[in-house]
């Protein structure tokens, strides 16, 4: 038994030989040499490579640790929530959506729906996160989600922590409630990370991220992936994403790998500030709705302690100032921040999330990624900018 940190710094090298390095550089190939029958691991450039095999291998490692597991990678996040929608559903199906994940959710539900997919929208409701006996209360118009939203479904999708709203569902009971209704379940993990939650382990058929994110952490990669423990799950995974060309390149495969050999740190480091941060944001009196699952006060705290690794609950602090003029006005008189969007990176990064009217936020909704910086330098930073914007 290795501990996360040990585990990051040597997951997918290869075997040890001498004069090699430790964690081989990118292989540029469209195709390779394939004499005789078109059989072997590597044929053509968009069916396999040996960077992404190691990057999938050091992932299967993280997600699942105790048991095989199959990843696959891709060229971005988006690529892998679509890889896992579209190679699992057809027309005739249907597929809960959770109503408070990622942004671009709703233009999914579009295409899906054009396809002749039943997409219904449900929200967990509070007695979720308590951890009750009612699986998902519909948040959408009666039609689209009948009294019990899993009857016939053929996929749940959970995004816990949720983006940007930080809330946090119960995976275990909500797989055992699909499951027991034929339904397959994909958990959004790229908030959480392998080290902070293991959906898998909590009966998920798939764990999905962006690798953009935390993961890769260093705001220079788009990279996503699906993990999954059954073989023919992965098949059809790989299927569309060979069928679809939606793979990632050799170098940002390699910039994976290496980045994740200090996971384990970077994630430690975010969370101690996010923390700090939350707590500091809790006493301001202009500051409302502060959301973050370490928060003893969060009212996904209790479900976050249970289901969540110990101190690692992510990096994104999210919280409400009064007005769209007054978040201008704190993003703007911020210095160690800049001003954009994604998270998990090492530098901190804080955005305005209405300005892209995906989100169901106030005008002044803050989600702010922590780094890897000091916390009491970041935090000394944010009460400034929060003074200056009283102005």
């Amino acid at each position: 038994m290795i501990g996360d940190g040990t585990r990051v710094v040597r997951a997918g090298l290869p075997e040890a030989a001498a004069y090699e390095p430790a964690l081989p550089g990118p292989v540029f190939a469209a195709h390779f040499h394939l004499p005789g029958e078109a059989a072997g691991p590597y044929t053509y450039g968009r069916d396999n490579n040996p960077t992404w095999t190691r990057l999938e291998a050091a992932i299967g490692e993280l997600e699942s640790p105790d048991e095989p597991a199959h990843t696959v990678a891709f060229a971005s996040g988006m690529a892998a929530i679509t890889a896992v929608l579209f190679s699992q559903l057809r027309a005739g199906d249907a597929v809960v959506l959770p109503g408070d994940g990622y942004q671009l959710l709703p233009a999914v539900r579009t295409r899906l729906e054009s396809y002749g997919i039943e997409v219904r929208t449900a929200r967990p409701s509070t007695d979720d996160r308590a951890s009750t006996s009612a699986p998902y209360t519909p948040v959408a118009r009666a039609h689209d989600a009948p009294p019990d939203v899993l009857d016939g479904a053929r996929l749940l999708w959970i995004e816990t922590p949720s983006n940007p709203g930080l809330d946090v569902h119960d995976i275990r009971r909500l797989a055992d409630a699909a499951h027991a209704r034929g339904a397959l379940v994909a958990v959004d993990n790229t908030l959480a990370t392998p080290l902070g939650q293991r959906p898998l382990d909590l009966g998920a058929d798939f764990s999905v991220a962006s690798g953009t994110k935390a993961l890769t952490g260093h705001g220079d990669v788009l990279m996503g992936y699906v993990s999954t423990r059954d073989p023919e799950l992965a098949d059809g995974v790989r299927l569309w994403r060979k069928t679809v060309g939606a793979i990632p390149g050799p170098m940002e495969s390699w910039l994976a790998h290496r980045s994740l050999a200090t996971l384990a740190l970077r994630i430690r480091q975010q969370a101690e500030g996010a923390m700090a941060l939350a707590t500091a944001l809790v006493d301001r009196p202009e500051v409302t709705g502060v959301r973050h699952p370490g928060l003893p006060s969060d009212p996904s705290h209790a479900l976050a302690v249970r289901q969540m690794r110990p101190g690692r609950f992510g990096c994104v602090v999210s919280f409400v100032l009064p007005d769209r003029a007054h978040a201008e006005r704190f993003l703007t008189a911020l210095t160690l921040v800049d001003d954009a969007t994604s998270f998990g990176g090492v530098r901190s990064t804080a955005e305005r999330r209405a300005r892209w009217g995906g989100d169901d936020v106030p005008e002044g909704f803050i989600r702010f990624s922590v780094g890897v910086e000091d916390p009491e330098d970041l935090v000394a930073d944010v009460l400034r900018a929060l003074d200056a914007a009283k102005a």
